[in-house]
């Protein structure tokens, strides 16, 4: 498939895991990508992986500030000439434990990643190409925003908001920007090791397809509601996890 032949996509944190494994595909499918990313050792590293400079660009900063969303906008649009796919991959999880044992300025920290980040990076790719020429957004939310998740329950509440957020620019932004979300469940990736690294087995037997997920899977489902397969498509949240949802009661 040559979905993205010609077209251009943001995908923040993107130097490995999910933000990395949806870059390939979209590169995969005749696009090219400008990549986010804190660190700028392994950012170039995931450039020069992904095809060097005639696929891909990377621009290192934190997704919650500002000013390094804009950089990162200005130098995709300079260097491609357009913007039509914005992927906010971008997440952090430094609360553990119960919700009211949190510290409030790490809670904070949580929900300004996450969500308030998220329609940052709307805002910018919209203002310098996709509210003139149209394109489509895809939050990566998470199977902790659709119930409670005892430990992780203050993520689960900034996922929650971020699908609630994705409903709400769907909504505003139609017709000319699509704006949908995926919500994996558990994925082999170094973000999610602590929910599976010690006793992936048998977290893997609580999903009735036997395992947990893999980036490429996420990759897949990004990559549909990113193209124009999905043209009649906005507002919606894929749940990706394996079945997990029909054995848990989470449906």
């Amino acid at each position: 498939m040559r979905r993205f032949e010609g077209r251009v996509a943001v995908v923040t944190g993107a130097s490995r895991g999910i933000g990395l494994a949806v870059a390939r595909r979209i590169v995969a499918e005749g696009g090219r990508v400008a990549v986010t990313a804190r660190t700028p050792g392994p950012l170039e590293e995931a450039v020069a992986e992904l095809g060097g400079a005639e696929h891909a660009l990377g621009v290192a900063g934190r997704a919650h500030d500002p000013a390094h969303r804009e950089e990162a906008v200005a130098r995709a649009v300079e260097a491609f000439g357009r913007i039509d796919v914005l992927v906010n991959n971008t997440g952090v999880n430094p609360v553990f434990g119960p919700v009211l044992d949190a510290d409030p300025a790490a809670m904070a920290k949580v929900f300004e990643v996450n969500v308030i980040a998220a329609a940052g990076w709307v805002g910018a790719v919209h203002r310098a190409w996709t509210a003139a020429n149209g394109g489509a957004v895809v939050n990566v939310a998470s199977m902790a925003g659709t119930h409670a998740s005892p430990g992780i329950g203050v993520y689960g509440a900034s996922k929650a908001a971020l699908i609630n957020l994705t409903r709400q620019l769907a909504a505003e932004l139609a017709p000319g920007v699509r704006v949908n979300a995926v919500a994996p469940a558990v994925v082999r990736t170094r973000f999610a090791e602590a929910l599976y690294a010690e006793h992936e087995e048998e977290v893997a037997a609580g999903y009735p397809l036997r395992r947990i997920g893999r980036p490429e899977d996420v990759a897949a489902a990004v990559a549909y509601l990113a193209s124009d397969d999905a043209a009649w498509v906005t507002g919606q949240v894929l749940t990706l996890d394996g079945g997990r949802s029909l054995v848990a009661g989470l449906g």
